[in-house]
């Protein structure tokens, strides 16, 4: 590690979120991981999940091992301006019409799935009774 660690933003590390340049942040120290997108053993995906944020909690809640966290090292590039880190983000709901079941093609297959095995149960019953009787 460096003497004297570069100190970066928040939001110059939230920039870098892409496979060819990929920044994270864990534990308030900066690493770039780009030239290790490709070895993730949980894929490329997985990092660019935890970029924009702070990744301390995805990384640890993964349980990595001794080696993993000694790999770290390698790519670290600095510290974090904690000050510049929000401290949560704000969830957003994503939009959606509201649900009205009695309009819904849905509802009409379900109540479809319901009465068509009783209506084919019922004509099974009606040929049954018939065919005895004859």
């Amino acid at each position: 590690m460096a003497s004297d660690p570069k100190v970066h933003t928040f939001d110059e590390v939230a920039q870098h979120n892409k496979t060819k340049d990929c920044w994270l942040i864990i534990n308030g120290k900066v690493y770039d991981v780009t030239p290790f997108m490709e070895d993730h053993p949980g894929g490329d995906e997985v990092l660019l999940s935890a970029t924009g944020k702070d990744a301390t909690n995805d990384f640890e809640d993964v349980g990595h091992s001794d080696s993993a966290r000694e790999m770290m090292d390698k790519y670290y590039i600095g510290e974090i301006d904690k000050a510049t880190v929000p401290l949560k983000r704000t969830y957003i709901p994503p939009q959606q019409a509201p649900y009205n079941p009695d309009k819904t093609p849905e509802f009409v297959i379900k109540i479809l799935q319901f009465l068509v095995p009783l209506l084919i149960l019922g004509l099974a019953f009606a040929v049954r009774h018939y065919t005895k009787e004859k």
